[in-house]
């Protein structure tokens, strides 16, 4: 049986007749409303009983709202925080975000805009107990479509399940083939619209002309080939979540129709008389860094406040260990079973080769090499010479870079010569620290210069970085 979802709100605003409207909004809808007109009220009332939802005002006559949101959330009371703030205060509440609020709202609203908003809040004691097995089941292999089991996305997994719940918008940062639409989806799926649609834009792929149309819609003859209406994805994600990728690629001008629209949850189709409304939850996502594209005047600094709620920085594949392995595993069964061939593992060489390459593009790189080796070969097991893994690029920019009398590695010692110097069985030491002083000593004749020696040494960079952080942690 669904455990009883906690209607109990704690409102704490100083301005009284703001405390009595909220009061109103919320008793109308059947919520048990009490109020605090200030920081040192508002504690008294968590003591004595923990609400569902705290409508938390930033600015107290005597002390910050923050200082209330954190000893909630350094207390671990079930109390879901929804800041109220003012438009001129969006950083202030994206601050309130990261400390664990978890919603918010822009002054002025509606009442149905605000009780929609406490209940949600209300309701997430309901979506945590959903969700914990999940939460249980941390470290395991695959999440919601991603496969990996390293530390870097045993963190994404927390950040989704954390998130997913909230109403907040998410802004989804990584490289090219990271996941970045499968992080949005996960996200769609462990939240309350999870019955809604999930509608995906990419921004950067529809001409700037068009955009606007594609997102808000349009009115039969609003411009040359507008022969019928068309629904924009806004309204086609009406109750469910608007996956914006891309974001960066978004003509300045949309910006701004598009912050209005976040702001107000309404919009004007293009060649429309009047506004129209949508309840959606909006996460974004770009390959860039929004910040450089905010110096650099491409992005609106505020737009990138509202969109900047929760951040869900997605790790490249080249920081993700043994993941490649796992990964590359489980697209040889599905790639196997599609091309009817009869691969059925990778062999230790592959292993390697696979974990020896730095992945610029990533797990859809990975996708494309598994599949050619499965399509071009015969055989029951893909080896490395299978692999279409071109050199690393980094070894290649390096060796172009080096003037051309360093580029030739010193000559190799004659037949029966001995690199080493050993003379006799006491000169003999382990493999394992032949190969560290050899690597020390390459690294340390080019000058640090990792991914130089490297080429010297004819392997990859990321098997010199990842053999020196085995040595470090040691």
């Amino acid at each position: 049986m669904q455990p009883q979802t906690n209607r109990n709100v704690l409102i704490v605003e100083d301005t009284a007749s703001m405390a009595e409207l909220y009061r109103a909004y919320l008793e109308r809808a059947g919520f048990e409303v009490r109020v605090a007109g200030s920081g040192a009220a508002a504690l008294d009332c968590l003591s004595a009983a923990v609400p569902g939802a705290v409508v938390l005002d930033l600015h107290l006559p005597d002390m910050p709202g923050l200082d209330i949101l954190k000893r909630i959330i350094g207390e671990k009371m079930p109390a879901s925080v929804v800041v109220v703030t003012t438009d001129g205060s969006i950083k202030i509440a994206v601050d309130a975000m990261r400390a664990g609020a978890f919603d918010f709202i822009v002054k002025p609203f509606n009442a149905e805009r605000f009780v929609t908003t406490v209940g949600n809040a209300c309701e997430r004691a309901n979506l945590k107990t959903q969700v914990a097995p999940l939460r249980e089941n941390f470290g395991q292999k695959s999440f919601c479509g991603f496969v990996g089991e390293s530390p870097p996305m045993q963190a994404v997994y927390r950040a989704i399940e954390s998130a997913s719940p909230s109403n907040a918008t998410i802004f989804v940062t990584g490289e090219s083939g990271t996941g970045k639409e499968l992080c949005a989806e996960a996200v769609h799926q462990l939240s309350r619209r999870r019955a809604g649609p999930f509608v995906a834009i990419n921004c950067g792929a529809i001409p700037k002309d068009l955009i606007e149309s594609e997102l808000f819609g349009h009115l039969r003859g609003s411009f040359t080939g507008a022969v019928a209406d068309r629904i924009g994805a806004v309204k086609q994600a009406d109750g469910g979540t608007l996956f914006l990728d891309e974001i960066g690629e978004m003509h300045i001008d949309l910006q701004t129709k598009l912050l209005r629209f976040l702001q107000t949850g309404t919009f004007r189709p293009v060649g429309g008389s009047r506004d129209e409304k949508a309840d959606i939850r909006v996460i974004c996502a770009t390959n860039r860094d929004p910040l450089a594209e905010v110096a650099a005047g491409r992005f609106r600094e505020d737009l990138y406040y509202r969109l900047h709620v929760v951040p869900i920085p997605l790790p490249p594949l080249r920081e993700r260990g043994d993941d490649v392995v796992l990964i590359a595993g489980g697209l040889l069964t599905q790639f196997a079973a599609e091309e009817e061939r009869p691969y059925r593992a990778l062999s230790a060489d592959a292993a390697a080769a696979l974990l020896d390459y730095d992945w610029p593009g990533n797990v859809r790189q990975l996708q494309n090499v598994l599949r050619n080796a499965i399509v071009m070969h015969e055989g029951g097991e893909v080896t490395a010479a299978m692999l279409p893994i071109p050199r690393a690029p980094e070894a290649v920019h390096a060796l172009a870079a080096a003037p051309a009398e360093q580029d030739t590695p010193p000559p190799r010692p004659a037949g029966g010569q001995d690199p080493l110097g050993w003379r006799s069985v006491a000169d003999i030491v382990t493999l394992e620290r032949v190969e560290r002083a050899a690597i020390e000593r390459a690294i340390a004749i080019c000058e640090g210069n990792v991914p130089r020696a490297a080429a010297f040494l004819g392997v990859s960079p990321s098997t010199l970085y990842r053999k020196k952080s085995g040595w470090d942690a040691s």
